[in-house]
């Protein structure tokens, strides 16, 4: 039998006290990917326009944000902490643009593990900062993630185009046929890309935690107004043109993209990167993502096919790990064994470039 004492150590433990955590790291995610899958079948039932969505789901979603944070109490925001927030904006508007765009044409599974691509901001840290001898390996993670989402669009993770078909299930609903190869991959893999330059420029302008909330607020904000002028030329050009311009109403796709995909899900990475030291663009956050899209990809009956998604999921891990391996090694070697807090940890978190 276990003593009194032993199991006080044990809940006193890092993973025993983090296990709350990971499980709300889960079900944010879960929740978020629940929220694409639905964006998805909103789309391809009504044929609505993305910039006009996407807008729509903004302008609630920064009004929640400010009134939520209310960046102008509390300490006054330097231009220095304000400007680049809101060229971020900028970048946040063109990421949720493109985001959808490559939603709308490769589907939410691609959609989704294209995400990952920022992780090639760690190639190039690597290049620029880097020593020498890591930046083969981060040459070599580059060339394992373009292989998995080379696989991924040529419908490896598809059960009618997936060199598994034999072990997959095909009486299901056919939803695609067709592989779509990487020209049009290269929408959402550019939106992984800016998503990933956003988080760094977060990072880089809000080093503590409350302030990087108020900022966030800023930013969305700023994305909203960039994203006004964009919306209202869509709707211009489709009405002139004859085109169809309503955007239909969809109560779960509208309510579950502003409150899962943009609102929650931005404190709950935060939740993972102050606590739990878990960027993005990370093999354990792969791991998450890709447990979930098998979930959804099963409950909506897309065209699946489980043993390719597990190949090109585990090329893409492959590719992340190998990606930040000089990041990981300079926080072992500056990390103590039992910090007295968590100041070093978060100083280096906050010093990596990739993800």
């Amino acid at each position: 039998m276990m003593s009194p004492k032993q199991i006080s150590e044990d809940r006193g433990s890092p993973n025993f006290r983090h296990t709350p955590l990971q499980i709300i790291h889960i079900l944010g995610n879960f929740f978020r990917i629940w929220s694409v899958y639905s964006m998805y079948h909103y789309f391809t039932q009504t044929g609505a326009s993305s910039v006009l969505f996407i807008f729509c789901c903004l302008v609630p979603s920064s009004l929640l944000f400010l009134l939520l944070q209310k960046p102008w109490k509390g300490r006054p925001l330097s231009n220095s902490q304000v400007y680049p927030s809101v060229v971020n904006g900028a970048i946040t508007a063109i990421y949720f643009i493109l985001w959808v765009k490559g939603l709308k044409s490769c589907g939410p599974l691609r959609a989704i593990m294209a995400e990952y691509s920022g992780a090639v901001l760690g190639v190039l840290s690597a290049v620029l900062y880097g020593r020498r001898g890591h930046v083969w390996k981060k040459v070599g993670g580059l060339i394992a993630m373009l292989a998995a989402l080379y696989l991924l669009s040529q419908g490896w993770a598809m059960a009618t185009l997936s060199p598994f078909y034999i072990l997959d299930n095909l009486d299901i609903e056919v939803q695609t046929k067709e592989a779509l190869g990487m020209t049009e991959m290269v929408v959402p893999i550019l939106a992984g890309i800016l998503s990933a330059l956003r988080r760094v420029i977060a990072r880089r302008v809000s080093l503590k935690n409350q302030l990087k909330r108020r900022l966030n607020a800023v930013t969305i904000a700023s994305a909203t107004c960039f994203l006004f002028p964009v919306a209202m030329w869509d709707l211009i050009i489709g009405s002139t043109s004859g085109s169809s311009v309503e955007l239909p109403f969809s109560a779960w796709a509208f309510l579950s993209t502003i409150f899962f995909g943009i609102i929650l899900i931005f404190y709950v990475d935060s939740i993972a990167e102050e606590r739990l030291h878990m960027v993005f663009s990370s093999p354990r956050h792969l791991m998450v993502a890709g447990g979930c899209i098998i979930i959804m990809e099963t409950l909506y009956k897309m065209d699946f096919s489980l043993p390719g998604f597990v190949i090109c999921s585990s090329v893409l891990g492959f590719g992340i790990y190998e990606s930040t391996a000089l990041d990981r090694s300079r926080k072992d070697s500056f990390q103590k064994p039992n910090p007295s807090n968590g100041i070093i940890e978060d100083e280096l978190q906050m010093s990596s470039l990739p993800t």
